[in-house]
């Protein structure tokens, strides 16, 4: 007996239904991007690994997909490796490409290789499917689609507020309130690392505060304990665990935090600008909320740091993110070119909007018309009506086989199909079409032009 076959873990079947859903957001992301006037672009499903690694952290670099050489991959293997057992040094003589961790780094390995083909800034969008070797959980997929829109080429904080524009109208337009917009600065980490003696270990110290939401607050501390981070310098964070009140109070108690760090001052001044513009030009759905915990452990990000959380009853991860960085296509041998960029998670802004019954109920744009399949003569005539109707904008299908009309019948319900139309020699006879509405029952023999002004 064949084994019933399956889908690895983290990965999904995606069923009609939820593919016209998966669209909407797509179109309506799509269309927000378009009009902040943002490019599409697309690179390939798998990079060079060289590309990849050493991008995203140590965390990030073990949840990266590495791809096996094609052919005998083993007579090229570090023998040596091999033998010891060690995966690391292995993997790196039998696997040379791997599946993208996310968008943004091969869209900086996109701009150093065709930077005489754009015109900086650069702004670009891409909605494309990353693959993480994360553990599958609710709303955490191993495969994924992300939708990022990135600037490169100006280090104007302009930016960072259209993107908080950017979102508030994505939002707007899913009629998903309630959304909160998380924002931070890399440099106010960097400067509280330095305050408390931990300057040497602002990776360490970020990967740590990053994991305050999931883990708590003391696991936080015993992780940076475990990194070397000294237990004084982790009792002058206190402060900052209980830090509340609005933006501008938290930004001032900030201020007397850092008073000693010129670049956690500059930090402040950066967040400052880019809230005193948001307040001036407001936003319609969603909330701009300093966090200063907020940390998102990517090695790349030295400015602004974005996370948007959904409305507070649904619980889930972020669904979305992301942040400046002032010298991420260096790697690529270009440096000083300053970007900055955000991307929504489709995926999980499904799950909020299945949740809280916001797909619109014509997102689902079903067959509405199906021709029942007497035979040949009938077909045909009936093909000739189907071929106008596609024409005027409305969906419509012969059932392919001349088969028992209570199978035809069953089919259209079974698809929800509202209107059914039967063609036989009288109909032919007469140039008409009996038109049947599902729901009602209700049939009546109409010329085409009538059918098609009853079915739009």
């Amino acid at each position: 007996m064949a084994q019933k076959p399956g889908i690895p873990k983290g990965t999904r079947d995606f069923n009609p239904e939820q593919v016209a859903k998966r669209n909407y957001i797509f179109n309506t992301i799509r269309g927000a991007f378009e009009t902040f006037g943002f490019q599409p672009i697309e690179t390939p499903s798998f990079e060079n690994s060289g590309t990849l690694m050493g991008k995203y952290g140590e965390e990030g670099d073990r949840l990266i997909f590495k791809i096996l050489n094609s052919g005998d991959y083993l007579t090229k293997a570090n023998s040596e490796a091999y033998e010891a057992k060690d995966s690391n040094k292995l993997t790196g003589s039998i696997s040379e490409k791997a599946l993208r961790y996310d968008l943004t780094v091969p869209f900086a390995r996109y701009v150093v290789q065709h930077r005489n083909d754009i015109e900086l800034p650069f702004k670009r969008y891409q909605i494309q499917p990353v693959w993480r070797a994360d553990r599958p959980q609710k709303g955490r997929f191993r495969e994924f689609y992300q939708c990022d829109a990135d600037v490169v080429g100006s280090k104007s904080l302009w930016q960072e507020v259209e993107f908080i524009q950017l979102y508030d109208t994505v939002f707007r337009a899913l009629k998903l309130e309630g959304v909160t917009i998380k924002i931070n600065n890399r440099k106010i980490l960097s400067g509280i690392a330095e305050v408390i003696g931990a300057g040497d270990k602002l990776i360490d110290f970020t990967v740590a505060l990053d994991k305050l939401d999931k883990i708590g607050e003391e696991k936080v501390k015993e992780e940076m304990l475990g990194k070397g981070i000294s237990q004084e310098g982790i009792d002058k964070l206190q402060p900052l665990f209980s830090l509340s009140g609005d933006f501008e109070s938290q930004i001032e108690s900030l201020s007397n935090i850092l008073s000693s760090s010129d670049y956690g001052q500059k930090g402040i001044e950066e967040l400052t600008f880019i809230n005193n513009a948001i307040s001036e030009l407001g936003l319609t759905t969603a909330a701009l909320q300093l966090d200063v915990t907020l940390a998102r452990g990517l090695n790349y990000y030295t400015g602004a740091i974005f996370e948007v959380s959904a409305p507070k009853e649904v619980k889930i991860g972020s669904i979305g993110g992301g942040g400046r960085y002032d010298d991420l296509t260096g790697i690529f041998g270009m440096p000083n070119v300053s970007g900055v960029g955000i991307s929504f998670g489709l995926d999980r802004i499904y799950l909020v909007l299945e949740e809280l019954n916001l797909f619109p109920e014509t997102v689902n744009k079903n067959v509405e018309v199906l021709f029942i399949n007497f035979g040949e003569k009938e077909a045909l005539f009936s093909l000739k009506a189907i071929k106008t109707l596609r024409q005027e904008g409305v969906n419509a299908e012969l059932y392919p086989d001349p088969a028992k009309m209570k199978k035809q019948m069953t089919h259209a319900n079974r698809r929800n199909i509202p209107f059914v139309v039967l063609v036989g020699e009288e109909e032919i006879n007469s140039n008409t079409y009996t038109l049947k509405h599902m729901v009602s029952g209700e049939q009546q023999k109409v010329p085409l032009e009538v059918l098609i002004a009853s079915v739009k």
